[in-house]
This record gives C-alpha cells, sequence and structure tokens, in this order.
C-alpha cells in the first residue's frame, strides 16, 4: 500500500484536534528498559498492518488555493516517547473525581499539534509513562486517518502483537469504496485559527455511571416517553443534558444545544466493520431551556432518537460526501449555552487493550478534548458500566454533580 486518499468523510475533521487517549494498567512486574523495547517491538510490528499511521498527509494542490489530501504510506514511522513520573502511582491518576493535571503530560509532545500538522509531523505519536506502581499507554492520531473505532481497532491490534501473536484477529479494510467525485475531495485550504478548536484551561470531572443505574435510567426514559426504542445510550445522554441545567429549576431563555456523532458503519454498505477511515456523521439538537427543564428524561432522549432517525442512511451519505469549504466559520448566535458534545463511545472495546500484564485500569483522554462542553464516553473497568468526562466550568461541574447523585 503505496497512498491512501482521503475522502470527504475524512476531510471534514480537520477543523477538530487529533484524538487522544491513555490507558493505565498497574505495574506489569517488568523491567521497563525491556518493557520499552518489547513495546517499540510490537509497535513497529503492528503498523506493518496499519501502513498509513506511519505515513504523512500530503497535500496535492489543484490552483485557487484548492488542495486534495492522501496519506503517503512511506514507512516515515510513528513518534514514540519513553517518559518517567516515579512520584506518581495508579491512585493518583485514578481516585480523584477531578482529572489531575499531571495527565496532561502522559499525552506525547507533539499532542498540541493539529491535524494540518501531518503533512511534516507523524500521523501517529504514542508514549508510554513509568509510574510509581504502574504504567501509561497513550496514543495521539491524527484525525483525518482515523475515526473513534478505527483509533482503537488500532489499540487494540498494537496489544494483541505485544502479546505474541503472529497476527491481529481483524484485519483493517482501506478501500474507499464510496466512489466521491475528485472535486469534491478539493477543499479551499483553511487557516489553523479558523478551524482549530483550542484546548482551555477548564477542569476535567469523570462521572461513573454502573450497570444497574444505566439500566434504571433506560428503563425511566422508555416509561416516561411511552415507548420501548430509547437505547441506554440515548437515555444516559438525555440525563447529562438535563443535567448541565442545575437542579435549581430557574427558567431562562437560553437555548441549549446538544452534539454528537451518528456512526455510519452499521448503516451503510460501503463502510464494513473494519473500515479504516472517518465513517462519522455529527448532528446536534437545540431545545430552550424552559423546556428541558419542564420536560421529562423520556422526553429529552425521544428527541434525540427521533433525530437520529430523521437522518435516513442515503441522506447522511449524500450530505456527508458534498463539497467542503473550510474557508469561514459561523459564529455562534447570541443566547446559545455552550453546547454539550458527546464524544466517542461505550462500545469500543477498551478493556481488551491487554499487552500481556493485565488489562487497564482506566482509561483518561487526552488535553485536546479539554474543550468546554465535551463529554468523552466510554466503557467502565466494570463490565456493564459506563464513565464519561466532561470538560466545564467549576460551578457547571458542581451542579451536573448535584443533579446526577439526587437522580
Amino acid at each position: 500500500m503505496s497512498r491512501l486518499d482521503l475522502n470527504p468523510w475524512d476531510i471534514r475533521t480537520f477543523h477538530i484536534n487529533p484524538i487522544q487517549s491513555s490507558l493505565i494498567f498497574h505495574n506489569p512486574n517488568l523491567e521497563f528498559e525491556s518493557l520499552i523495547q518489547h513495546l517499540k517491538n510490537s509497535l513497529s510490528r503492528a503498523l506493518d498492518f496499519f501502513p498509513p499511521l506511519a505515513g504523512r498527509l500530503v497535500a496535492t494542490p489543484h490552483g485557487e488555493g484548492m488542495a486534495s489530501f492522501s496519506v503517503d504510506c512511506n514507512n516515515a514511522g510513528a513518534d514514540f516517547t519513553h517518559a518517567v513520573a516515579p512520584a506518581v502511582s495508579v491512585s493518583d491518576i485514578i481516585e480523584p473525581s477531578f482529572i489531575p493535571e499531571i495527565v496532561d503530560s502522559f499525552t506525547p509532545a507533539n499532542s498540541g499539534a493539529t491535524n494540518f500538522d501531518g503533512i511534516w509531523k507523524p500521523v501517529l505519536a504514542v508514549q508510554v509513562t513509568e509510574l510509581a506502581d504502574g504504567v501509561v499507554i497513550a496514543c495521539s492520531a491524527n484525525h483525518t486517518v482515523v475515526d473513534g473505532a478505527s483509533f482503537w481497532h488500532f489499540f487494540t491490534s498494537w496489544s494483541e502483537i505485544s502479546r505474541a501473536s503472529e497476527s491481529i484477529s481483524k484485519s483493517p479494510v482501506f478501500d474507499r469504496a464510496s466512489a466521491v467525485a475528485e472535486e469534491n475531495r478539493q477543499i479551499h485550504l483553511p487557516t489553523v485559527e479558523q478551524n482549530l478548536i483550542a484546548p482551555s484551561q477548564l477542569p476535567m470531572k469523570v462521572f461513573h455511571f454502573s450497570k444497574e443505574k444505566l439500566g434504571q435510567l433506560k428503563a425511566k426514559a422508555n416509561s416516561e416517553a411511552g415507548t420501548d426504542k430509547l437505547s441506554t445510550l440515548q437515555a444516559l445522554m438525555a440525563h447529562l443534558w438535563r443535567s448541565t441545567l442545575g437542579s435549581s429549576g430557574d427558567s431562562t431563555t437560553r437555548t441549549h444545544a446538544l452534539g454528537f456523532a451518528i456512526g455510519a458503519r452499521s448503516r451503510l454498505p460501503c463502510f464494513p466493520d473494519a473500515y479504516f477511515g472517518n465513517a462519522i456523521y455529527p448532528v446536534a439538537l437545540a431545545i430552550s431551556e424552559s423546556d428541558l427543564l419542564k420536560g421529562e428524561l423520556g422526553t429529552t432522549a425521544l428527541k434525540i432518537n427521533q433525530l437520529i432517525s430523521q437522518h435516513s442512511n442515503e441522506a447522511i451519505k449524500c450530505d456527508a460526501e458534498k463539497k467542503l469549504d473550510f474557508r469561514s466559520r459561523p459564529n455562534a448566535p447570541s443566547g446559545i449555552a455552550p453546547p454539550l458534545v458527546i464524544s466517542s463511545s461505550p462500545h469500543f472495546r477498551v478493556y481488551d487493550c491487554d499487552f500481556g500484564w493485565g488489562k487497564p485500569v482506566a482509561i483518561r483522554s487526552g488535553k485536546t478534548y479539554k474543550v468546554e462542553g465535551l463529554v468523552v464516553v466510554s466503557s467502565a473497568a466494570e463490565p456493564g458500566g459506563i464513565d464519561v468526562e466532561v470538560c466545564f466550568t467549576e460551578d457547571t461541574l458542581k451542579a451536573m454533580e448535584d443533579y446526577l447523585t439526587s437522580h
């Protein structure tokens, strides 16, 4: 494989940040010198199965400020950093409900890069950090090359190789089967200022939902909506969205927005389960604060369900493959509260990443996810549970905690 052309599904992610996640493990009971070499060797072997991650982005100019993008699978390599934090223990990371600032240092040094920087920087960067009683393995990947499903496909495959497997259980599919017009692959080169969502200094807090609690939320939402079609994730999204309003019950005229991505792998035949690339479509829902307060959990969850149902598979495909224009970004209208944006998914097999000394005890996102209103959803270490990392002001996080504790 020498080249991978990026299509509009990939290109639309230029305006967001790279994907970053860290897995935290207890002490692997190995000498770190040999462990680091083992992880380097297994990473190198894993990249044989994922050549775009060892390549570089290439911009092909077409005149008048237009360019198309591809990945030159030139085996230029991934970045690998070995770091040491001997005074930090696993409990220091996973026990506080507010994510400690030290977690930001676990992501690779070039993790502040934009997706455009993939032209001269590695598509994939890895950092392995020694702790007093454990190890953190973190990856940062260019979002134009991978979405969440592809990111974790690679991460779990690397762990398979690390466990001495000769091959991987699911081979990636790189074929861009969807016929996208060549002119739709060309975009006006955007500026970083227009398209980078800069990380903030706001705190991040972890909320845990057990399997039992999630079952209660789903049952309550379906009962209140008079249906049986609301999923666990739809009920949870509605619950989190309502929690941002606080528990005071004060009604205002502000509008609240919820954004999330619809996965296309299960919807469109051109995207098989092992498709390696971006196969997500962003959608958003806006409701007045007074309506959110007056409604029930089931009412809100049903609106989310209806939004998803309104987007037919073919409509998503046609809209996602339209020509993109990054030259300007609309300003948010006044009276709009910071949107709640749901990222990642509890369906990713995070805890299957066993590198040979046991499964991780926790997952934490990278500093690029520190954007006001961003919610990172992942499966919990406890089977059936879900953990969410939320970035908001301290006042909003306190209001969410009060609401989630009492509801």
